[in-house]
């Protein structure tokens, strides 16, 4: 309990430094894990209390990105989706898979550390778009689209990953029945949900909160990945009223999240057995690949390397879901190289969001100027 207090009194300092740096806060969390655990300080240790925070983390940040699933938005524009989505999970996913495996991994440990290589952080990428002024751009939708890409593809790694052992048969049947209830009970009983989600008392947060749980439970009752299962949860209830659910389940997720981040750094050691050549190699290649992705999305949909460069300097942030791969399915040695990459690429990607409008400026500029010496009759 202890050391659960000191964690907490920790992250919300850092909390209030991120966000008076206007910087994600997201690798700070894992940094204070990883000083004040088994690498650093070693005064906080992962027990019960810490699983149990984590584990509600993780359910809450799944949860949320199901509700984030608006299957109408991906429908009404399916080609900018596929577009930008597939050239991302080629060029990235690719260049992680093939760096992981020519390094020495195994071929699942590689399509792990592809996975996280992929995948970045849609709240890292959500909120530096809003507080560096950007939402409105017209490379903000195409980054927003491609991140809804990313969280489909994440479901079908998800899935992958949790039948690795299982029937297949079996295991997608059992699935498919589960999302054909939850799917049933929000259609019919989307009234009920309604009506629920529109009191002014504690039940709406009582009833979110239990679904989360109850859900999570029946999952791992019947054999079914409880991650599929809370994101099933997530995208089901926003065919209801999804702003309503997002705010109740907020306050869980925000500090369940926070836990969730700071006790993956407690159980991260970077102090034995860490190849940091592999490590610089991934991190350095991790961002390179978004500037591929990047540059060819823009020139494909906006027909410009500028866009491109906005798309890259926006997308390098990894962050939630390449911990939860890393948690879930991840060895020691794989959990230490995808938090270093996290770490990594969140401050990279903190400070090219922020000035990437100079970056452009400044690429303008140099572009201006130097075709003014091989043609200096233009400036007349």
């Amino acid at each position: 309990m202890e050391g659960f207090i000191i964690a907490l009194f920790v992250c919300l300092i850092l909390a209030l430094i991120s966000k008076y740096l206007s910087i994600p806060a997201i690798p700070f969390y894992i940094i204070a894990g990883v000083i004040l655990g088994k690498t650093g300080l070693g005064i906080v240790h992962a027990d019960e209390i810490s699983r149990f925070f984590s584990d509600m983390g993780l359910l809450f940040l799944l949860f949320f990105m199901g509700l984030e699933l608006k299957l109408d938005r991906i429908i009404a524009n399916p080609q900018r989706v596929l577009t930008g989505g597939l050239i991302g999970l080629s060029v990235d996913m690719g260049i992680g898979f093939t760096a992981a495996y020519l390094l020495g991994f195994t071929l699942m440990e590689s399509f792990i550390v592809g996975a996280a290589f992929y995948i970045t952080s849609t709240a890292i990428i959500i909120t530096s778009l809003i507080e560096n002024r950007k939402l409105m751009s017209r490379e903000a939708e195409t980054i927003i689209w491609v991140t809804v890409f990313e969280d489909i593809v994440l479901i079908f790694i998800l899935a992958v990953l949790s039948a690795s052992d299982q029937n297949l048969l079996l295991f997608f049947v059992k699935i498919a029945l589960a999302l054909v209830f939850m799917y049933a009970v929000s259609f019919y009983g989307k009234e009920f949900l309604v009506s629920i989600l529109e009191r002014d008392d504690e039940i709406p947060i009582l009833f979110t909160f239990a679904a989360v749980l109850t859900t999570a439970a029946f999952a791992i009752f019947f054999g079914i990945p409880q991650t599929l299962m809370v994101i099933a949860l997530g995208a089901a209830f926003a065919t209801t009223d999804p702003d309503a659910f997002e705010q109740h389940a907020r306050p869980f997720r925000d500090v369940f999240m926070v836990m969730f981040f700071v006790f993956f750094g407690v159980t991260i050691d970077f102090t034995s057995g860490v190849d940091w050549f592999i490590i610089a190699v991934i991190c350095t290649l991790a961002v390179v690949s978004k500037l591929i992705s990047g540059m060819i999305i823009g020139v494909v949909i906006h027909g410009s390397t500028l866009s491109g460069l906005e798309i890259w300097a926006n997308m390098i942030s990894r962050g939630e879901f390449s911990i939860a791969l890393a948690v879930l399915y991840g060895s020691p040695v794989i959990a230490t190289t995808i938090a270093a990459m996290v770490i990594f690429t969140s401050i990279v990607g903190a400070f090219t969001a922020k000035y990437s409008t100079w970056m452009r400026k400044c690429i303008i500029s140099h572009s201006r100027r130097k075709a003014l010496m091989y043609h200096p009759h233009n400036g007349r």
